[in-house]
């Protein structure tokens, strides 16, 4: 291939990309993939998503927002600007001048399971065009990007760096979070050169206010390991706290807020039933899996804070057994309402849900459990079939016990300790101390 006429597209890339006027190719519409695609759209970019599920792409194209995490007020005005349409047809890629891949990337056999990853990168090669600008967000391991999705995008017979630029930048949305979107979250972006990183940092800058730019893909690649690493592994302290400060009556609600008093060199996390979601339980399994394939180390320390961690759920479970027991109530004979089943609040996500497993494991033990949750009208899970119970006060009442496992914003936390005859705060949310029917972790 000549290398003057890729040289000369790039570049034009380059010089267009500050200027905003781009068409742009999402692949993947997830709450990651669409809250980009609706939030370029905002930004004024003419934007494609794609997607395999045919029937998400047909609700999306209807307008109907079904992707839980996903800002609604972005996702109705994008689709209101005519500048976003979805479709599972991947030759629309030829048309894009960035191509941003947003596809999951699950832990199977506790391995990373690249497949979506591969399957995309196989079908934008056979639509790759030179000028153009491909970025990975999924969360990977350091080396993904140049070592799988660089061999398949060349199989184009085009050459990264010289016909395209590839790089990578880890999403960062946190659904639920009403103070850190999309625009004042910052970015991280590294690309497999020079070139290439700047250009997804003029990219991103469209976006978001504050882009740092990496030496390499694999820095942007460990980074976001290391921000959900640090994550999990205090979570794991602070649960471990919670047991100790049990065994020992101390207060571990007070003992953290003691100690965030400082200033400097401490900063506060929460105990509660687990983790959950797409990226703390998950994530650190991409380092503690490269570390051992690629140097034969075991990275001991997220191993043990995931079994801490993967331990909640049963140690809740045990309190809150434990907590009837106390009052004459045998566990055969008991009935347990759940509030809240989403891995955390106001978010309607279940995926590696901690408050689920914990369900699930009380009603192993013979409890008779319900749940509600504003989020989830059916639970199909962890062997679990319910439908979501009605919250009155005489449901409230009528259950020997509330596990408050997820409290959303919605719950009136008053009525429900005046209502209740035994309520089991796992995550603190009410923040009452001498209350006799009141049992905190």
């Amino acid at each position: 291939m000549d290398s003057e006429p890729s040289t000369d597209v790039v570049a034009s890339l380059l010089d267009r990309l500050p200027t905003g006027r781009l068409r742009l190719v999402v692949i993947g519409q997830g709450y990651v993939g669409l809250s980009l695609a609706a939030a370029a759209a905002v930004e004024g970019l003419d934007v494609h998503g794609i997607d395999i599920d045919a029937a998400r792409v047909g609700a999306l194209s209807r307008g109907e927002s079904v992707v839980p995490g996903v800002d609604d007020g972005v996702f109705a005005m994008a689709t209101d600007s005519g500048r976003l349409s979805f479709g599972t047809d991947f030759a629309r890629v030829a048309d894009a001048d960035v191509v941003v891949i947003c596809v999951p990337t699950p832990i199977t056999d506790h391995r990373p399971d690249l497949g979506a990853v591969e399957g995309a990168s196989r079908l934008v090669s056979q639509m790759l065009r030179p000028g153009q600008l491909v970025i990975l967000e999924s969360t990977t391991y350091p080396g993904t990007t140049e070592q799988v999705v660089q061999p398949l995008l060349e199989a184009s017979g085009l050459r990264a760096g010289d016909d395209f630029l590839l790089a990578f930048s880890p999403e960062r949305i946190d659904p639920g979070n009403t103070k850190y979107g999309l625009r004042n979250t910052p970015r991280v972006v590294g690309g497999i050169d020079a070139r290439a990183t700047a250009a997804a940092g003029a990219f991103y800058r469209l976006l978001v206010d504050d882009v740092t730019e990496l030496s390499s893909a694999r820095s942007a690649e460990l980074a976001k390991l290391l921000e959900n690493t640090f994550r999990m592994v205090n979570i794991a302290l602070v649960n471990e706290l919670a047991r100790q400060c049990h065994d020992q009556g101390i207060d571990v609600w007070e003992v953290i807020r003691a100690a965030a008093t400082k200033p400097f060199g401490f900063m506060p996390f929460q105990p509660g039933p687990g983790v959950g979601g797409h990226c703390i339980p998950l994530d650190p399994t991409y380092l503690a899996w490269q570390s051992h394939r690629d140097t034969g180390r075991r990275f001991r320390l997220v191993e043990l804070a995931q079994d801490i961690n993967a331990e909640m759920p049963d140690y809740v479970c045990r309190r809150i057994v434990d907590a009837l027991g106390e009052r004459g109530v045998s566990v055969r004979d008991a009935s347990v309402l759940a509030l809240g089943v989403t891995y955390k609040p106001n978010v309607g996500d279940l995926r590696e849900s901690a408050a689920v497993e914990t369900l699930a494991q009380l009603a192993r033990r013979g409890v008779k459990v319900s749940f509600h949750d504003p989020f989830v009208e059916r639970l199909e899970s962890h062997g679990l079939s319910l439908e979501r119970s009605e919250l009155s006060a005489d449901v409230l009442a009528q259950a020997d016990a509330v596990a408050l496992l997820t409290p959303h914003d919605v719950y009136d936390l008053q009525w429900l300790q005046g209502g209740a005859k035994l309520v089991f705060d796992a995550r603190n949310a009410l923040g009452v101390r001498g209350d006799e029917r009141v049992v905190t972790l």
